[in-house]
């Protein structure tokens, strides 16, 4: 069975932050089974010492059960202290191994911001770790004894976050900031800290870089000042009805034609061959790095096959010419430019121009 703890935990925190209607069954029932995913997500850790999905989606899910003010286990707990007291989140510093939602920088897991749900990145599973301890010790959702290690943790976060702050303000980059910055907001440290500061106007520089719908989603409660935290406290009979549906536009393609390199790299093990496929591609001006893919040519007798996953955060990226991702493996489709530079966007959003090189990479994070 395929454990869903990223993705229902989402659910849950938008539900909740949507005002439901005062039949409160439906919530119960989601709660449930985010109940069980964590459980039955943990088993990973008796094998691998890492739950199944990730440290991410774990935290992701103990915070949508504080936020909808239940109750959690102290040994649920315990489990996310220890992974941070031995640091088993991951590095801050340097770039990752190979988006995202996916080293302290934001890379992209098989072509969309990843992480998000799928694995997440260091620094946004720091981030989403102290928000979820943060929101047990508001709402005294363990036991008495556990504030003060909580609040420690929490406290260690913000210092590794004020270390490894770039000097262009970003915190690991512009993707991972928002999460970074809401662990300021929700521990009301954010008009002390000058990193706090230097991270919003670094982000406020760079909102052309959310152009995907979940990428936005994750930037608006950092930019408005608020976290996740506040959906617990909402008083929703206070809240106006203003949402508005909205209707993307597409862009439209350039004139004109690009040639882009497009380079399949598998490192040994599992390929022998180093590289499987380098190829120039032509496609019309303006076409994304989706549409360079499904024009790809063959390369000898082999045809170019390549296999996606739709996903809240756009196609994700599953295999390329016959290999496939594989999560028990802790295997990804890593993107990046000709410069080994991890690409800020997802398959469908990234634009490749003209006589750029364009690395598929199968790496192991």
């Amino acid at each position: 069975q395929r454990l869903e703890t990223g993705r229902l935990a989402l659910y849950l925190l938008g539900l909740r932050a949507t005002c439901p209607l005062p039949d409160p069954s439906p919530q119960r029932f989601l709660v449930t089974w985010l109940k069980y995913y964590l459980e039955k997500d943990w088993t990973g850790s008796r094998r691998h010492g890492h739950p199944l999905t990730s440290y991410y989606q774990y935290s992701l899910g103990v915070l949508a059960l504080c936020v909808h003010r239940k109750r959690v286990r102290e040994e649920v707990i315990q489990r996310l202290l220890v992974a941070e007291r031995h640091g088993q989140f991951g590095h801050m510093g340097g770039s990752a191994v190979g988006k995202g939602p996916q080293g302290p920088t934001r890379t992209h897991w098989g072509g969309h911001e990843a992480p998000r749900v799928t694995q997440g990145v260091p620094a946004d599973t720091e981030a989403v770790a102290a928000l979820a301890f943060a929101c047990l010790e508001r709402e005294q959702l363990g036991r008495a004894r556990l504030a003060a290690e909580l609040q420690a943790a929490v406290r260690r976060t913000r210092a590794r976050f004020v270390a490894v702050q770039n000097g262009d303000g970003f915190i690991g980059n512009v993707f991972s900031t928002p999460l970074a910055m809401q662990v300021f907001i929700a521990t009301n440290t954010c008009k002390t800290q000058p990193a706090y500061s230097r991270a919003m106007a670094a982000l406020l520089r760079r909102l052309d870089a959310f152009t995907s719908a979940a990428a936005m989603a994750q930037a608006l409660p950092a930019l408005h000042g608020r976290s996740y935290l506040d959906i617990a406290s909402m008083q929703c009979r206070e809240e106006l009805d203003t949402l508005m549906p909205l209707i993307p536009k597409l862009l439209p393609m350039g004139p004109g034609n690009v040639t882009v390199r497009l380079v399949v790299e598998c490192p040994a093990p599992p390929c022998p061959q180093h590289l499987l496929y380098d190829h120039p591609v032509p496609a019309p001006a303006g076409a994304s790095l989706l549409d360079l893919l499904r024009a790809a040519p063959a390369q000898g007798p082999r045809n170019f096959t390549f296999e996606t996953q739709d996903t809240p955060q756009g196609p994700f990226l599953t295999s390329v010419l016959g290999l496939a991702a594989r999560p028990q493996e802790r295997r990804y489709w890593q993107l990046l430019s000709g410069l080994d530079t991890s690409l800020q966007m997802g398959v469908a959003d990234y634009r490749p121009e003209d006589g750029e090189t364009v690395i598929l990479r199968l790496s192991k994070w």
